[in-house]
């Protein structure tokens, strides 16, 4: 445990964007995850109504650093391709 007082504010803070971060990685996750579903489930309509809803949290993620650009476009364009595949 950090003994300095910096110190235990920059664990605060640390686990603070922890949390945060978490939070945005979990909802872009959810957000692909139903659409891998409809995808399997060959449900063109409700994948392609949650493409939307998946790019924005992509998009949210990659603007506040939870993850990079290009892997942002990356799983942007891999989603695009599920739901294109099944149209």
């Amino acid at each position: 445990m950090p003994i300095i007082q910096a110190n235990k504010k920059s664990v605060r803070q640390s686990e603070r964007r922890r949390v945060f971060n978490d939070r945005r990685r979990r909802a872009m996750r959810d957000a692909v995850k139903s659409i891998k579903e409809f995808v399997s489930a060959k449900d063109y309509q409700q994948a392609n109504d949650m493409i939307p809803t998946a790019y924005q949290a992509i998009d949210k993620a990659a603007k506040r650093g939870v993850i990079k650009p290009n892997t942002a476009a990356r799983k942007k364009a891999q989603v695009a391709r599920m739901v294109k595949d099944i149209a």
